[in-house]
């Protein structure tokens, strides 16, 4: 056995939405370094989509669309379809997020978020099980990877209703779709992210620092722990691991004292 044995993605290829910045790169970048061949981005913003492609390297192919909606969801799987007899891995990262108080939450701040980080994942994976399944065997699955949160699994002090809530459906979605797929040879799997560097979270991205003092470990993610991640649930060696939601966070679910045991003087 052999570190390749375990890790390699070669003869592989995926999909990755939201792929062109933050975690969804990360995972690209994990990917190429596992020796794929070749992975799709998408995003909304062609100019850094291609910007991404052209930074990532050949094996790197955009497609811009927008995924929140059932025609750009079909418009995605054509394109995919036009292109290859079978997908290897599919990776549901993109995402959306929604602040404001709890009086003033809209609608739309609530039907947005839903629909691009639940919606989209079921719906992008169904409409893509023909391609999956003509990759998946008993000795090589398929793989579908959901991108969900630490939202999901404890509540923050944000007023992200929306987002904490479609985060929480997506973690329990993956278990059920994971019931439903492993017969098919696609195993379901996800990942929930702790703080990392990120449009969608400025305060690890700008002050990594200060994000960190609230971490366990003392810093923030990186490249390598979302990649690493990503290419253990894609590769060999977590084709034993189905349904499970994997945290990668610095110890902040589970690890983090609350404040007042953190301190042993606390409370006499």
């Amino acid at each position: 056995m052999t570190l390749e044995d375990l890790f390699s993605l070669k003869g592989r290829t995926a999909l990755v939405t939201g792929g062109s910045r933050g975690i969804g790169r990360m995972i690209v970048e994990g990917f190429l370094a596992a020796g794929i061949d070749r992975v799709y981005i998408t995003a909304r913003k062609a100019d850094e989509l291609n910007e991404a492609a052209e930074a990532l390297g050949e094996k790197v192919v955009p497609i811009q669309g927008d995924i929140s909606t059932m025609e750009g969801i079909e418009a995605l799987v054509g394109e995919l379809s036009g292109r290859e007899q079978k997908l290897s891995i599919l990776v549901n990262n993109a995402g959306a997020a929604w602040g404001a108080d709890y009086l003033d939450f809209p609608e739309a701040g609530w039907d947005k978020v839903m629909d691009l980080n639940v919606k989209t994942p079921f719906f992008l994976t169904q409409k893509l099980h023909p391609l999956l399944t003509a990759a998946a065997t008993q000795e090589t699955p398929a793989k579908v990877i959901n991108i969900a949160s630490v939202d999901g699994l404890r509540i923050n002090p944000w007023e992200t209703y929306s987002y904490q809530a479609s985060k929480a459906a997506l973690i329990h979605l993956t278990r059920r779709m994971a019931a439903r797929l492993v017969k098919d040879h696609i195993y379901v799997t996800g990942i929930a992210p702790g703080a990392f560097p990120s449009n969608m979270n400025k305060v690890a991205r700008d002050m990594g620092d200060e994000s960190a003092k609230g971490i366990p470990n003392r810093r923030v993610g990186d490249k390598y722990d979302m990649g690493g991640s990503a290419v253990y649930l894609a590769s060999r060696a977590g084709d034993y691991t189905v349904g499970e939601m994997l945290t990668v966070d610095g110890g902040i679910v589970n690890a983090l004292l609350p404040t007042h045991f953190a301190d042993p003087a606390a409370g006499r």
